[in-house]
């Protein structure tokens, strides 16, 4: 079986107590947040219902004596449609999507190439498998929709305040492995609270996924060390600036360990409240940096 508990501690989660309405809202978000990962991992859609989750059910136990913990267990067509190659079995690729997919959104930057994208390499080659290759992007996009459900998995610690933190973690068979990110009021801050720098500035990145519905997209920033979300601005939608973008996201796609493909942005910077950058809304759009 693949499993994910969400544990909450400190204050009267000590004591096996918590707020039920807070931690009713705390478990609906958590089977949200799993149902459209999971959703997006066997069927390759991006859904905004978690109801509408098939090929799977997410079922939960009575919680753990001893801890205030919920345990939710997802069985059915996960195995029926088959396993990626022996040495990466489907609990590791659903381990690491769930965690790129709460982590992103905490901030936390988990590198989508050495997790998610060396799976999918090898799902590449297993004929028998019959799960979707996905791209950055699809992810990207999921992370979108299970943002205002992982704010809600904070209630505990923030307005009940009967928790001061919070973690999932991975369970399969007897391995026990934590998601890289944990809920804190620091999390819930970095979710909940955005400013907008006044004065644009110049980025130079490469864009690493982009969706032509939404305009948003992520463009890798050397000087930040990671892909940072962007959306392209409403008075920017002009076609040469969308076109610059897709021209690098393609250019990237082909090869990400080459030059090429890289652009200079005119944008805002928005951030935390502790000042770390969330996102950028870009303006303008240059030419590709020449070679």
């Amino acid at each position: 079986m693949v499993s994910f508990a969400l544990k909450f501690e400190g204050r009267n989660a000590d004591e096996h107590t918590l707020d039920l309405y807070d931690a009713a809202q705390a478990m609906l978000g958590f089977q949200r947040s799993l149902a459209i990962t999971t959703h997006l991992v066997l069927n390759g859609q991006v859904i905004t219902q978690a109801p509408s989750l098939k090929n799977a059910e997410i079922l939960t136990f009575p919680a753990e004596e001893g801890s205030w913990k919920i345990v939710a267990t997802i069985v059915g067509g996960l195995f029926a449609l088959g396993t990626v190659p022996k040495d990466t079995p489907i609990g590791h690729l659903m381990h690491s999507a769930y965690d790129y997919v709460v982590s992103e959104s905490l901030g936390f930057h988990v590198d989508y190439n050495s997790t998610l994208g060396e799976q999918y390499d090898r799902l590449k080659k297993d004929e028998q498998s019959a799960l979707p290759i996905l791209e950055q992007s699809r992810f990207d996009s999921v992370i979108e929709k299970c943002e205002a459900a992982i704010k809600e998995m904070h209630r505990p610690i923030i307005y009940s305040e009967t928790a001061t933190d919070g973690k999932i973690s991975f369970q399969s068979g007897p391995n026990i492995e934590p998601l890289r990110s944990q809920f804190s009021r620091d999390t819930f801050e970095y979710l909940r609270y955005t400013v907008k720098d006044k004065n644009p500035v110049n980025v130079e990145g490469r864009v690493s996924s982009y969706n032509i519905n939404t305009y948003k997209g992520r463009i890798y920033v050397k000087e930040e060390g990671r892909p940072i979300p962007f959306i392209l601005k409403e008075g920017a939608l002009f076609p040469s600036n969308i076109n610059k973008i897709t021209q690098s996201l393609s250019l990237n796609a082909a090869d990400r360990f080459e030059r090429n493909g890289f652009i200079v942005c005119e944008a805002h910077r928005i951030e935390s409240r502790t000042g770390r950058l969330k996102s950028y809304e870009i303006i303008n759009v240059a030419l590709p940096i020449p070679e």
